[in-house]
């Protein structure tokens, strides 16, 4: 009864739904995504500005979220929760991209009226940063090698030579969806060879 008072019917909805998802139903991880992902999507558009890099966020927000969806407490709402969640992850975006900026004073609200504002320090490269980060970089690019040659052209084309996804699949002739849908799954297969070598970073 306390959980009722506290919270909108929306997101007592969204519980029964979690409760759901834990217990392996499919469709209930689906409806979750189909409610919330919008939002999640046009904050992210609104604080990167660039439509390729929301869609990422916006996906790779409910994967950690699904992830541990398990460890869920109800004492906030979903939205709320999926928010930090989304949020996080554009800051550690934000901090790679390293974007010319010390702060995003745009400020954001999520389905419950929360407001989520985000500030990153100007952390300027110094010339043994930058000789460190290029080296990291040819690091990365040797990983991409051992990519599976589908996903190593995708990688190229995406984050080396900096395609849109519809110029993506013009290049190679294929549904918009199926490239995302690899560039999804070259990311991971790239994050897992990285994890393996974490002593090179």
């Amino acid at each position: 009864m306390e959980i009722k008072r506290r919270f909108s019917q929306k997101a007592l909805e969204d519980f029964e739904l979690i409760d759901k998802a834990v217990a392996g139903e499919e469709q209930a991880y689906a409806r979750l995504m189909e409610k919330h992902r919008k939002s999640v999507y046009y904050t992210m558009l609104k604080l990167i500005r660039n439509v390729d890099d929301a869609e990422d966020l916006t996906i790779e927000a409910f994967t950690k979220a699904f992830k541990k969806l398990a460890d869920f407490k109800k004492n906030y709402s979903f939205s709320t929760w999926l928010h930090k969640i989304a949020s996080n992850n554009c800051i550690d975006f934000l901090r790679k991209k390293r974007l010319d900026t010390t702060s995003i004073d745009s400020q954001v609200k999520n389905d419950d009226g929360d407001t989520i504002t985000i500030d990153i320090r100007d952390k300027s490269l110094d010339p043994q940063e930058k000789a460190i980060k290029s080296q990291k970089i040819e690091i990365i690019r040797e990983f991409v090698n051992l990519l599976p040659s589908k996903y190593q052209k995708l990688v190229k084309l995406r984050y080396f030579k900096e395609y849109s996804y519809d110029e993506i699949a013009q290049e190679l002739e294929a549904p918009l969806g199926t490239i995302k849908a690899q560039l999804h799954r070259a990311r991971e297969l790239l994050t897992d060879l990285v994890k393996k070598q974490k002593h090179f970073f």
